[in-house]
């Protein structure tokens, strides 16, 4: 009892320290932006208006359901899933809830990490490759593109879910427009937000998303609370957020979603404050 106890308490101060060391973080960057000493050069008004304008959410034809744990790992996508080809997903790690989810109803799963030997547990419907996701192929590394091709090349309506630790940007703009249009639901995990607050970051990030709302609409966003978001002028940005797109030829119509948090939202972190979705994001106000 006393030995439960002794662990309990040295979890609890753990994670007390781990969120004042967060909290802190925050404070300093938020500091560093403000007097000019934490980015080369600072976005415009303009610029981070025009960005926030274009990646406003929608609600679609289609609502929107969990997929995976009711935590880190789950993520909401449109209930469109009929005609769900497969699922491609870099970036295992120990969590596979999303994938298994589709496996329940019958959608197999691509997936790729070299950081471990195979997926947390065994499923028939998996297909697991000990690559990384790149921008390039070689022996530890795999693209999209070439992914794609060899694993699915009749592909048309595919998942992509992509959780790569910032990678993402990389592989976004490395992928052939036409191997990302094979997927008609997009989730991603976008790491590092904040620097959409220095020139040379927002000028990256805003690459990424021109090329990927070119053939898809974002219709969800969900900020991980892991991190604080970081305010700068009139802008709120959680370093961290979880992006769902859908394929602009699946949507019969579209308005604003205005409310946030989604009822089936929750918490990366359970034991976390949580993060709402500042309004910036969604708000025309």
């Amino acid at each position: 009892m006393l030995l439960a106890s002794a662990k309990l308490n040295v979890s609890t101060n753990f994670e007390i320290k781990m969120t004042i060391k967060r909290k802190i973080k925050t404070l300093i960057k938020e500091w560093l932006i403000k007097n000019g000493r934490y980015f080369g050069q600072s976005s415009t008004q303009t610029d981070l208006e025009s960005f926030f304008k274009k990646t406003k959410p929608l609600l679609t034809n289609f609502e929107l359901i969990r997929a995976g744990d009711e935590s880190d790992g789950g993520y909401l996508i449109p209930n469109d899933l009929s005609d769900v080809d497969f699922c491609f997903s870099p970036g295992v790690n120990a969590e596979a809830s999303f994938e298994n989810f589709l496996t329940q109803r019958n959608i197999p799963s691509f997936l790729a990490d070299y950081s471990v030997e195979a997926p947390p547990f065994e499923n028939k419907l998996f297909d697991f490759e000990k690559k990384y996701l790149g921008s390039c192929d070689s022996e530890m590394f795999i693209t999209l593109d070439s992914w794609v091709n060899r694993k699915a090349p009749s592909l048309k309506n595919g998942i992509l879910q992509m959780d790569i630790e910032g990678h993402e940007y990389s592989i976004i703009l490395s992928s052939s427009a036409k191997t990302l249009r094979k997927f008609k639901i997009i989730v991603i995990e976008f790491h590092d937000l904040d620097y959409l607050f220095d020139k040379f970051g927002f000028n990256l990030i805003n690459l990424c998303f021109e090329k990927l709302l070119k053939d898809f609409e974002i219709v969800h966003i969900h900020p991980n609370n892991y991190l604080a978001p970081i305010n700068f002028k009139n802008y709120s940005i959680p370093p961290l957020m979880e992006f769902t797109f859908l394929r602009k030829d699946r949507i019969i119509k579209k308005s604003s979603a205005i409310n946030f948090p989604h009822p089936l939202d929750k918490r990366n972190v359970a034991n976390q404050i949580d993060v709402p979705l500042p309004s910036c994001w969604y708000s025309n106000t």
